[in-house]
């Protein structure tokens, strides 16, 4: 699955004419504000708080008509939650961080303002999950355990955190880009799908998580 999103993303981003010297690529990164947001598997609202997080990949802009472009991406990410509570009167806490092969396709506004370029943008991303660690505490104890990616779990499969690997959501963002190719940017990212598995075992579950997070990026386009 790897290997057909880079081959996708590369793809999208190849495939349109080299030549085109309108066509500009981008390298950017930056940091992540983010939360999994949802329901627990009775129904009630997560409580969880935001982690910290990066992001880092390449884009390009292809130009679709004046002032308006295309733009494609890779991305590596990390996502995740953190959740405080207590049991019997001590203190717990259970951090996710879930790191990601991200492909954002926005379409992007981009209009002349003063020496440089307003930016404007939105669209769909896919991602798929790589890796992720869990870690528990409580007390004295700490546990930490590396996230199974699975979309169901049966009745007998062993206890471990599990989540999909599969993701997709909107984007939203803006910025502003210098005339020298240095821009930054302020991003909105809303997950779609559910993240969570399906427990065959349990009908009446009602748990549903999904990624949310904003960001600040820089890059610089050339």
């Amino acid at each position: 699955m790897k290997t057909k999103l880079f081959t996708i993303a590369l793809a999208l981003i190849l495939s349109t004419n080299l030549a085109n010297a309108q066509m500009r690529f981008g390298i950017v990164g930056g940091v992540n504000l983010q939360n999994l947001n949802g329901k627990n598997s009775n129904g009630d609202k997560l409580e969880n708080d935001m982690i910290v997080g990066y992001h880092a990949g390449i884009n390009v802009q292809i130009p679709i008509v004046p002032e308006f472009y295309f733009q494609p991406g890779v991305l590596f990410t990390t996502k995740g939650a953190k959740n405080e509570g207590s049991i019997l009167g001590v203190a717990t806490s259970s951090t996710y961080n879930l790191s990601y092969i991200e492909l954002p396709l926005n379409f992007v506004y981009k209009g002349a303002i003063g020496n440089g370029f307003v930016l404007l943008g939105f669209g769909p991303y896919v991602s798929y999950g790589i890796m992720g660690k869990a870690k528990y505490e409580g007390g004295l104890l700490s546990y930490e355990d590396d996230i199974v990616f699975q979309n169901v779990i049966e009745t007998g499969d062993p206890v471990e955190t599990y989540f999909k690997a599969f993701d997709s959501g909107a984007n939203v963002f803006a910025g502003y880009e210098m005339a020298g190719g240095l821009f930054i940017q302020l991003n909105t990212q809303f997950g779609l799908l559910k993240i969570n598995p399906e427990y065959n075992s349990d009908p009446n579950d009602k748990t549903e998580v999904r990624n949310t997070g904003f960001g600040l990026s820089l890059g610089y386009r050339f």
